[in-house]
């Protein structure tokens, strides 16, 4: 069997795919159930019936590319990724699991490879928070780690509830169908650019991904006392927006105190009012991020989150409530896939170096249920989620390659252990 990516293809449709957005190039903004969301959707289920593919979607929209193996009643093999992306974003955040894992399966149909067990390409929905709030939605529903209440519960900035978004968009039925069955996948990969400098620092082309870091989510709410920002005394004032500074350099702290590089923790959002500048602050909305692959660790950073609230609170006489928005579990990849992504590398003669996932991605939420594990490949100066983010057509054949002989490989075996 020989395998061959064809790297210019890939590219090319990695091209195209970025330039359907809702903003121009070389910005890529396409948010879940919008119009360039649907029509990604749509080139992306276009190529996969080209290459002979099998394409069915669930409630949630949700897309699987079926190559049917020799025995089609057995597990399948799964890769994927997602193709929604925040707004002001790159072209290669998810998109390179969805389109290198066509070119994946493309280059063992060249090659004459047959697989036993099928193998199957997974576009996610609404991998990105950035409508409704909470990220991998769909994987999360395919986990069954979501209630199908949420489609009613989750709702955008405008009102509009989740169930509408995906009606109107044509995904339609019941949310709890979307739950995949018992031992549907025997394993389960998804390729990534790093988002990260590591790789790109090291040299290494590949990364295999051993642990998945895991995101708890705050919402902090201050109430104050407003006034003019001339006839408020000092000693007089109850300002929310300085009780959260405070709190997010708390934050800060608290991240760096366990003394752990893997430890990480963001305030990435600060709403003010009433935004005047010559008015005190009388409200403050901020949300923070804490991350780590060791849970244990990260909900010690968040206890002493929370300490350190109350003790603002108090000082600066103001009202505060904490609000959890997640707190996932991290997740380790079963050992097994692990191997076999690190007997593809050797395969081939690329060197490659075991790493953590400190992003999230829908592995994280595929691996309570399959055994999961990850592939990086380096992007530029680590940058992502902006619109310089770039992998090289060679970063990105070499990540393909490697994923198509792992997929060989897993669709060949009778049994995955379980994953850790």
């Amino acid at each position: 069997m020989k395998l061959e990516v064809d790297q210019s293809r890939l590219a090319q449709e990695l091209e195209t795919l970025g330039g359907i957005s809702e903003a121009p190039s070389p910005v890529t903004t396409r948010v879940v159930f919008t119009e360039a969301d649907l029509r990604g959707r749509a080139f992306v289920k276009q190529l996969c019936r080209e290459a002979g593919l099998v394409v069915r979607e669930d409630a949630v929209g949700n897309a699987f590319a079926r190559w049917v193996g020799t025995e089609p009643d057995l597990p399948a093999v799964g890769t994927g990724s997602h193709i929604d992306a925040i707004p002001n974003a790159g072209r290669y955040d998810g998109t390179v699991g969805v389109l290198g894992g066509l070119e994946a399966i493309r280059a063992l149909q060249r090659s004459g490879f047959r697989p036993r067990r099928s193998i199957e390409l997974l576009t996610f929905t609404s991998e990105e928070p950035t409508r409704f709030g909470i990220g991998c939605l769909g994987s999360r529903l395919l986990g069954g780690l979501l209630d199908a209440s949420v489609g009613e519960q989750l709702k955008d900035k405008n009102g509009t509830s989740l169930d509408d978004a995906r009606t109107h968009a044509g995904f339609t039925g019941p949310l709890s169908d979307v739950r995949l069955p018992k031992d549907y996948y025997s394993a389960f990969v998804e390729l990534h650019i790093e988002q990260g400098p590591i790789l790109e620092a090291r040299q290494f082309p590949i990364g295999v991904v051993t642990a998945i870091a895991a995101p708890a989510s705050l919402r902090i709410s201050i109430e104050g006392e407003g006034g003019h920002a001339g006839a408020v005394l000092m000693p007089d004032r109850r300002d929310a927006f300085l009780a959260a500074a405070e709190i997010a350099l708390a934050v800060e702290s608290a991240a760096r105190s366990t003394g752990a590089e893997d430890t990480v923790a963001t305030v990435g959002v600060c709403d003010v009012f009433p935004g005047a500048v010559n008015s005190i602050p009388s409200r403050v909305r901020i949300e923070l991020d804490v991350r780590d692959i060791d849970q244990s660790r990260r909900d010690g950073v968040l206890r002493k989150i929370a300490e350190t609230c109350d003790e603002v609170a108090r000082r600066r006489r103001v009202t505060l409530r904490i609000q959890p928005l997640n707190a996932d579990p991290p997740a380790h990849c079963a050992p097994a896939v692990v191997n076999v992504l690190s007997e593809a590398c050797e395969t081939h003669g690329f060197g490659f170096m075991y790493m953590i996932s400190r992003a999230y991605h829908d592995s994280l939420f595929l691996s309570r249920i399959v055994p999961t594990a990850m592939l990086f490949i380096p992007c530029r100066s680590g940058f992502s989620h902006r619109p310089d983010e770039y992998a090289s057509p060679e970063a990105i054949g070499y990540g393909t390659l490697v994923l198509a002989e792992a997929l060989a490989r897993l669709s060949g075996q009778d049994v995955i252990v379980n994953h850790a």
